[in-house]
Formats: C-alpha cells, structure tokens, sequence
C-alpha cells in the first residue's frame, strides 16, 4: 500500500473509533469500515441501498447477482430494526441519497423480546424519517422471514408483517416483498431448512436464489 494511503486510513480510524464509542454505536467497528469504504469511494446518489441485519451483510454476492445496477449493501451484524432507527441512518443511509431502500431487519427484535406492535412502530418511524429526509425515494420492506432455529416466534413474525403491510397497503412511498413464503417448503408450507445454512437462521446460496427472484422487479 501505498504512504499515504496507509495514512488515510489511521486517521480515519484513529477518528471514527471515539466518535462511534462515545456515542454507545452497537456493531461500531462494522460501521468504521463502512466509513473508510465510504472514504475511498463514496456511493453515487441514486443506488438501490440494502440495509439491515446479517442477512443482507452476508448476502455476499448481491452485488454479481445485479451487475448492471448500481448496488450498496449495509447489512449490520446481528442489529435490530430498533437500532437503525437510533443510530445508523444518518451514517450509512442518508448520505448515500439512494432512490430505492431494502430493509430486512426485525427478525432480531422479535428473538430479543420485542412485540410486533413495538418492531411496527419502528418501521413506521424509520419510514418517516426517509420520508422527510429522502422525499424521492421509495422504501422496501423485505418481509421477515420464518428461520426454523426461530420457530417459537412465528406467530410474532406472522402478526408482525401482516401490520407492516397493512401499513404499506396505504402508503405511496413504500413496497411490501414477501421474502418469507418464497422460502417455505411446497408440501409442508413451513419453511425449506435444506435453503439455511447449519444454524438454521441464515440462507444459503440456494435461499438467496429465492430471494433475488422476489426483489427482482424492484430492483429492475
């Protein structure tokens, strides 16, 4: 690497590191690199930004399976929608002036003990703010999914998506994707666990096979 590029980088880590902790930034060192990332080559305005939790950052591959759309991928760790209505947005949302936002979060929410009144609540807020900061974009709900290591919260995700859509149903600047049946099992109407990887939470390729002919027309 090249002096000065070793440099930039220091700094930028020497900066971000007490900016994130003293604002108490869970997953702060995956947003530090999103920063630097950032630094180097800043997104143009106008992408189909993805956002959420691990099943976007470990959706490894979306960048290939859309070659010819301009795509940025902000997937957090393990993060909860709550989270990114409190603190990501104004770092690794809004600034990228996106035309189109995917969220999938809320899955974690719903494993920590939050209701699906509370999850609901928070995707109407960070809707709203989109709205007000990002007047000409459009939201996406990518709807949450069923994980079979999860399957004591089903009735919480059913209950929680069928309130986000209704929502939507009434709301010109956002799209409800159903992500979760395209997952499920024909012959048993559960989802497929032969599509999740050994933890039975996140997808193999062959899910994200699944997913990517759900959003398609979205991202088109």
């Amino acid at each position: 690497m090249k002096p000065k590029f070793l440099m930039l980088l220091l700094l930028l880590l020497i900066a971000g590191k007490p900016l994130f902790a003293q604002q108490g930034f869970p997953f702060a060192d995956e947003l530090r690199k999103f920063k630097i990332t950032d630094s180097l080559h800043f997104p143009k305005p106008g992408s189909n930004l993805f956002i959420g939790s691990s099943s976007i950052r470990m959706w490894e591959d979306l960048e290939q399976r859309f070659p010819d759309k301009r795509i940025v991928r902000r997937g957090v760790g393990g993060s909860t929608l709550e989270q990114w209505v409190k603190y990501y947005t104004n770092y690794i949302l809004f600034p990228y002036q996106p035309e189109r936002v995917f969220v999938y979060a809320g899955e974690n929410d719903i494993n920590a003990g939050r209701t699906p009144q509370q999850v609901y609540d928070d995707f109407v807020a960070l809707y709203t703010m989109i709205q007000q900061k990002l007047p000409g974009s459009k939201t996406y709900w990518m709807s949450i999914k069923k994980s079979p290591s999860r399957a004591v919260h089903y009735a919480a995700v059913d209950s929680t998506n069928t309130m986000i859509k209704d929502f939507i149903g009434h709301h010109n600047g956002c799209k409800y994707i159903d992500v979760n049946t395209p997952l499920y099992d024909a012959k048993t109407s559960l989802p497929d666990s032969a599509l999740f990887k050994p933890d039975y939470l996140h997808l193999k390729k062959e899910g994200y096979d699944r997913w990517q002919k759900a959003i398609k027309r979205y991202v088109e």
